[in-house]
């Protein structure tokens, strides 16, 4: 049995709808690779030509902007894919990928996957939301930064990234960002994000030890979101 129909990224992306026949398939042209913190995956304006489905890790998706600085479009978790927009539209990447941790992944062809568009509808119709869902929450990101104030969007990104990777023993965000990621995340420079952090520790909304960032007043910073 192959290990792609126990694997999480299956589980949780559209890969699920793939029967075996189609994922012993995959497995059979799949390559694994294990990349290390801070490297890059790919760059904007590559040809990536298949898809990585991230078996274990978390990656930045980054965007050039014209002053020379990357700006952090979204992290990207085990269990969701790298790739697809890019596969569909058959054009070159338009991000760039870092890993902000070490990561498993598995690189498959573009050859394959458009061969499960032609013999699998509910695959296709799977990676046209997952691409719908990626553009909402663009949308929701763009209305943000154009509306609300870089106080507000520290809550909302802190708030967010509790949410969605958790936290570890010590009750610290279980990913760890840079100040100046974070400020790239929340779209200001990265002096005034770490004068933020420096207010909300003062305000008892977190607590700072040394890079690490615990939420402590979850109810104040909802407040200071909405």
């Amino acid at each position: 049995m192959s290990k792609c129909e126990h694997c999480i990224v299956r589980e949780f992306s559209s890969l699920k709808a793939l029967n075996k026949e189609e994922l012993l398939k995959m497995a059979e042209c799949k390559t694994s690779v294990t990349i290390k913190k801070g490297d890059l995956i790919f760059e904007e304006g590559e040809n990536v030509n298949g898809i990585y489905c991230i078996k274990d890790g978390v990656c930045k998706l980054t965007k050039l902007s014209p002053n020379g600085k990357d700006h952090i479009v979204k992290l990207v978790k085990k269990g969701e894919l790298l790739g697809q927009r890019s596969l569909i539209s058959d054009e070159p990447v338009n991000l760039s990928a870092f890993a902000l941790e070490d990561m498993e992944v598995c690189f498959i062809p573009k050859s394959e996957i458009l061969g499960f568009f032609d013999s699998n509808n509910k695959f296709s119709m799977n990676v046209m939301k997952t691409i719908c869902g990626d553009l909402k929450e663009a949308d929701e990101t763009m209305v943000n930064l154009a509306q609300k104030n870089v106080k507000e969007r520290l809550a909302i990104t802190l708030l967010y990234l509790e949410e969605t990777f958790g936290k570890n023993e010590d009750n610290s965000l279980k990913i760890q960002l840079s100040r100046e990621e974070l400020a790239s995340m929340i779209g200001t420079a990265t002096e005034s994000c770490i004068r933020l952090l420096s207010d909300f520790n003062k305000l008892e909304l977190i607590e700072l030890n040394g890079k690490k960032i615990i939420l402590k007043n979850i109810s104040k910073l909802k407040k200071m979101a909405e």
